[in-house]
């Protein structure tokens, strides 16, 4: 069963916000660049695909994350890399 936590998390409509945040240009453009090479549609989608990956990282380090959990236990029962990584896309556009 999956935690409360980690269902909003899955969610697609979760509440979501706005914020400014400053980044240097030539970030940017990398960014920009990146992108469709990595299959998305948008700087902003990859940008938010990078926190994700980060948060899910630290949450993992501090043991707090359900996502990294299920993640691993899907890794370990032979699900392919390349469709976790989708289904981590999926879950951060």
């Amino acid at each position: 069963m999956l935690s409360e936590r980690l269902q909003k998390r899955l969610s697609k409509d979760r509440p979501m916000t706005t914020i400014t945040l400053r980044i240097p240009v030539d970030v940017v453009e990398s960014l920009k660049e990146l992108a469709p090479l990595k299959g998305f549609s948008g700087y902003q989608t990859l940008l938010k695909q990078y926190l994700s990956e980060g948060l899910r990282r630290d949450e993992a380090q501090l043991g707090t994350s359900p996502a990294a959990l299920l993640l691993e236990a899907l890794r370990r029962r032979g699900v392919p890399e390349d469709v976790l990584e989708a289904a981590v896309r999926d879950l951060a556009a």
